[in-house]
């Protein structure tokens, strides 16, 4: 952007007087005046002229995103990189420039220049990070989630392991804490990392001891630990998760037996759905159209790209398990297996859509109750393969009772998923 030049002096009186005015400028006047003082006064316009641009970039008096949002989100992002390095506000304005050029790239599928500029925010929050002796880089959360869904898996696992090693120390801060290990346990379990994952596993666990958040805590005591014993299954530590699953079932009975957590919270649920999210990961399939969101964070953090892609899915899938279940009926020895662990990821999906929108959850329970049908018909087909299958999905259906605070149906089938695993209390 060149600022440079001689200016109209009427120009400069009719933009002044614009800004002045009793009455507020329109967003378009308000970027015509701040683009003609901006070639004036630099330092001090500029700054001005990149949020009133950015402002414009959402306005078209319909609600809706300017025709010209990119550009729009361009020309702020140039003039806040033209602000002089002493400006006190520069970093900030350089900030809101990069992220709202970021958002609109990824919306247009251009994801490596959205992550290019992530990687400026990041730099940005670091030397914030540094002047202010803070321990934790606050972007890092963000940065990791886009590393994610760039499929850069490895990466993302080190900007939250050195996320959590700063903020771990000090300890639950009202339930925040968990999702932060959550992210982390994901971003490990991405990674191919076994050995962190169970051990970030424990560290959330252990959150649940701390009582400063009455929900909070309560939902990762309550979740973490059938989350743990599915991780510790996958990974081949049958007995620890057997003793894990005792634990978990000792809680939902003091649940049931008690109305003390009988309120529904958002917090409650969100942390249940995340967790199933992170378990059905394990049988997901690669999208032809770019990595799966980011299996533990919620998905009012996925980007937008993520969101789409995976939400949209949900239809496809369900004509999917359908063809397939003729399939099986036909044939139960080579489809029966596949249309459950198929029927589980869109029953996943279905459930974090459900949960993240708030819609109803009676197409959800319906699922669940699917789920454990197809199960139990694996189960007299092929005992050996389907047992594993029906206490899987019962502790699904046990787990979608409990994030409802519907206690007693959650013990039922979680007892019933014990049996089927031979560790009945």
């Amino acid at each position: 952007m060149d600022h440079s030049g001689k200016v109209d002096q009427d120009d400069v009186v009719r933009a002044r007087s614009i800004l002045l005015a009793s009455a507020p400028p329109t967003p378009r006047e308000e970027v015509d005046a701040y683009r003609v003082l901006a070639r004036v006064s630099p330092a001090a316009y500029l700054p001005p002229l990149s949020r009133a641009l950015l402002g414009l970039s959402y306005y078209t008096g319909t609600g809706r995103k300017h025709p010209d949002c990119l550009a729009l989100r361009e020309e702020a992002l140039a003039a806040a990189r033209t602000v002089d390095r002493s400006e006190p506000s520069r970093a900030r304005v350089l900030y809101e420039a990069l992220d709202a050029c970021q958002r609109e790239l990824y919306d247009l599928g251009r994801h490596g220049e959205g992550l290019a500029m992530h990687a400026e925010m990041l730099a940005i929050d670091r030397a914030q990070a540094r002047a202010a002796g803070a321990p934790a880089v606050g972007g890092l959360h963000r940065w990791a989630a886009a590393l994610s869904e760039a499929g850069r898996y490895r990466e993302a696992a080190d900007a939250m392991t050195e996320l959590v090693t700063a903020v771990l120390p000090a300890g639950s801060d009202g339930g925040d804490l968990a999702w932060v290990l959550l992210d982390w346990i994901a971003a490990l379990h991405d990674a191919g990392r076994p050995a962190e994952v169970l051990d970030a596993f424990e560290a959330l666990v252990g959150t649940a001891a701390v009582p400063e958040d009455r929900h909070g805590p309560m939902a990762c005591r309550l979740h973490a630990p059938i989350g743990h014993s599915l991780m510790l299954d996958a990974y081949g530590r049958g007995e620890q998760a057997a003793l894990v699953r005792q634990e978990a079932l000792a809680l939902l009975t003091e649940l049931a037996a008690t109305d003390a957590w009988r309120t529904w919270t958002g917090y409650h649920s969100s942390f249940w759905a995340v967790l199933l999210s992170l378990s059905g990961a394990e049988s997901d399939r690669p999208s032809p159209h770019g990595p799966r969101p980011p299996s533990g964070a919620a998905p009012t953090h996925w980007p937008p790209g993520a969101k789409r892609r995976c939400f949209g899915s949900r239809h496809t899938l369900r004509e999917e398990v359908d063809a397939l279940a003729a399939r099986a009926a036909e044939d139960p020895d080579r489809q029966l297996g596949e249309l459950v662990r198929l029927h589980r990821l869109l029953t996943v999906r279905s459930a974090v859509h459900w949960e993240s929108h708030l819609v109803s959850g009676e197409r959800v329970r319906s699922l669940f109750d699917e789920g454990v049908a197809l199960a139990r018909r694996l189960a007299r087909h092929d005992p050996a393969a389907g047992a594993g299958a029906l206490a899987g999905a019962l502790i699904d259906r046990s787990g979608f009772h409990a994030a409802g605070c519907r206690f007693g149906p959650a013990v039922d089938d979680f007892r019933q998923a014990l049996r089927c695993l031979g560790e009945a209390a």
